[in-house]
């Protein structure tokens, strides 16, 4: 992703991370799945089930270019107990193409995989979860934020923190700016609803009123008219707006927002909707503008070892947490030496880091300990800390991010949160 230069303000700085759909070198196709989609000598087979067409495709190529990346080093130390690590990639598409992942999901448990890593969608997740984990399946996913997944079953863990965390920040970062009437820009929508609560929780505990947003003022996630929701949220006389959508519903808000005056330097974005939006408006029209989104941005070193399987890779949303789920899935099963299902869950915790042990960066460190009998603690390249009781990441990073006068974004600084459960 491309990251520009550009000043910080007095206050809290934030833009939004590039999300430009960039083609994924794995091509979201099968790689080095047998015809019984078994893995081939019987190794580990992790599907992935993530964004390839939908509202929510600019977080695919990234996240594969994770999972690959992290498969690449994996069998680069001599795979997992004794073969190679294979994936086989399968789209999610988005909620409004449910039947998309309802099919992978069925083509991923028919080729036998042990492990899956996504989906990107929350309410994806919920559509499918009861399939994967039914099936005994470990289910990662690197960007699921709806608080309705934390403890949802004990094969369901995520590298990403639930929304109590991004909208904790994303609320102080609002009140902190000095703005005292907020308005939401919502969809209804499980991860929209449950970020705009806490925002508003955070916000009216600070003293000041959510004055449009609240519960039943949601707009439908496949709404494309927004003149009329703009124009009531308006009315209501708000000093910040927060956009909280997926990029399909956040060009049209914006240029509403724009027809209608509001000052654009106090509209905050979430990780839903981070983006390079470049010429798409007319330069310094989201100068000021700043958002929120978990984890940091990878460092320039990860960066390049990306592009090693992703040589057009642009964006790098999810991408460490993507990474940090395959390689927790293949630390899990060398320490229980075995790939199935119920054998990676049982020591998905333990190579969190869960109950202690060594601290180890990388595949390879961290297998010679666990085949040493040593417990370990794997240092996360997205900075989340051990899974907590609920399979939740006890402790995440917020990254926050600033737009310049050309509407792109940069990384500003992080926040680090604890995470209850």
């Amino acid at each position: 992703m491309t990251r520009r230069k550009t000043g910080l303000r007095s206050l809290a700085v934030v833009a939004a991370l590039s999300l430009t759909l960039a083609a994924c070198g794995s091509g979201g196709g099968d790689t080095g799945a047998t015809g019984d989609g078994d893995a081939a000598g019987g190794g580990l087979l992790i599907g992935t089930l993530l964004p390839q067409t939908g509202s929510l495709s600019q977080l695919g190529p990234p996240e594969i270019a994770g999972v690959d990346l992290a498969v690449k080093e994996i069998n680069a130390a001599g795979g997992v107990n004794g073969a190679d690590v294979k994936v086989s990639h399968k789209d999610s598409s988005d909620a409004d193409n449910a039947q998309v992942a309802t099919q992978s999901v069925t083509e991923l448990t028919g080729e036998k995989i042990s492990a899956l890593v996504g989906a990107a969608s929350s309410q994806v997740t919920l559509n499918v979860i009861d399939d994967v984990v039914g099936a005994q399946i470990v289910m990662v996913s690197p960007a699921n934020t709806a608080a309705k997944l934390s403890g949802y079953d004990k094969f369901f863990f995520r590298t990403a923190p639930p929304d109590t965390v991004q909208g904790d920040v994303l609320g102080n970062l609002i009140v902190s700016d000095g703005a005292a009437n907020v308005g939401i820009l919502v969809f209804n929508e499980d991860y929209g609803t449950g970020l705009r609560d806490v925002v508003q929780k955070v916000v009216e505990t600070a003293g000041g009123t959510v004055t449009y947003g609240k519960s039943g003022q949601e707009f439908d996630p496949t709404e494309q008219n927004f003149s009329t929701i703009v124009g009531n949220a308006l009315a209501t006389q708000p000093d910040a707006i927060a956009m909280i959508a997926f990029t399909t519903q956040t060009p049209l808000i914006i240029q509403e927002l724009v027809n209608q005056g509001f000052d654009m330097s106090k509209t905050y974005f979430v990780d839903g909707n981070l983006q390079n939006f470049g010429d798409q408006f007319d330069p310094g029209t989201l100068e000021g503008a700043q958002g929120t989104q978990p984890g940091v941005f990878p460092s320039e070193e990860f960066r390049s070892r990306l592009k090693e399987v992703d040589a057009g890779l642009k964006d790098f949303n999810y991408a460490a947490e993507s990474y940090d789920a395959a390689m927790l899935i293949a630390l899990a099963a060398v320490r229980g030496k075995a790939n199935d299902g119920p054998t990676i869950q049982e020591n998905m915790a333990a190579v969190s880091g869960a109950d202690g042990g060594d601290e180890c960066t990388g595949f390879e460190e961290c297998a010679k300990l666990l085949q040493d009998g040593k417990d370990i603690t794997y240092k996360a390249v997205s900075g989340v800390g051990p899974f907590n009781a609920e399979n939740d990441p006890s402790a995440a990073n917020i990254g926050i991010y600033l737009f310049d006068g050309e509407n792109n974004n940069s990384f500003q600084r992080v926040e680090y949160g604890k995470i209850a459960g």
